[in-house]
């Protein structure tokens, strides 16, 4: 017996600030799941934004080298606790401290400031003005709308928000596998979606968030015309097919 999205029923009960999802295990078991990061966190305050930005670029490239911090304050001359605190973005390095962690890192003055610097995309695609795209099943009957795409990120993931659309039958079902994860919301129709070896009937309404490494597609178009929303996500380095 194929298993159901139903099964999942998140809760809005919180710890420490984060949802926790509640869901069913195997067992029939309740379980919580935190979250790893709270959706409505804030970043530190403006003044606060560049000491931030400095000390995450100095631990990285510090980690880059595989070296400690008390190995970058021998390099430097700085105290311990003075690489701790630009580290942390709890203070502001002075122009002669930056030359130092320059030198003993490799890297210019100018690369401590590029997550500063640097400007975050947004994608605004008004009603019916997506982009159609060819994709594998595009000849079967299935089209693509791709509704926004941003390339390069500072995330380091690709997000590919795509509306299908099915209005016909078809007697070729194709078969997808990618690296990622994909997430299905059910607008219009009904269809049988296959995900491995589970099959799960969805109506509108109903969604399906699953690991696209496994061969998924549809199985059997129950009642067309059929709209769904198909958003995947893959690490920046690899690609879909």
């Amino acid at each position: 017996m194929a298993k159901k999205t139903s099964d999942i029923k998140p809760t809005g009960a919180t710890t420490a600030g984060k949802a926790q999802p509640k869901g069913i295990s195997a067992n029939g078991r309740t379980i919580r799941t935190p979250l790893t990061q709270d959706p409505h966190a804030i970043r530190d305050t403006r003044e606060k934004v560049l000491e931030v930005a400095i000390g995450h670029e100095v631990r990285a490239f510090r980690k880059k080298l595989g070296i400690t911090v008390a190995d970058l304050a021998a390099a430097t001359d700085i105290s311990l606790g003075m690489l701790s605190k630009i580290e942390n973005g709890i203070t502001s390095p002075s122009l002669t401290t930056l030359q130092a962690l320059s030198r003993a890192l490799g890297v210019p003055v100018t690369a401590f400031f590029r997550r500063f610097e640097e400007e975050r995309s947004a994608v605004f695609v008004k009603a019916g003005e997506g982009v159609d795209v060819e994709r594998r099943g595009t000849r079967a009957g299935h089209q693509y709308n791709l509704l926004g795409h941003i390339g390069a990120n500072t995330s380091g993931v690709v997000v590919e928000p795509y509306l299908i659309t099915l209005t016909e039958d078809s007697d070729v079902f194709p078969t997808f596998q990618h690296a990622g994860m994909e997430f299905l919301y059910m607008l219009e129709g009904e269809v049988v979606y296959r995900h491995g070896s589970n099959l799960y009937p969805m109506k509108p309404g109903d969604s399906l968030f699953f690991d696209a490494d496994a061969p998924h597609g549809p199985e059997e178009l129950t009642q067309l015309p059929m709209r769904y929303l198909s958003i995947i996500c893959y690490p920046q380095s690899s690609g879909t097919s």
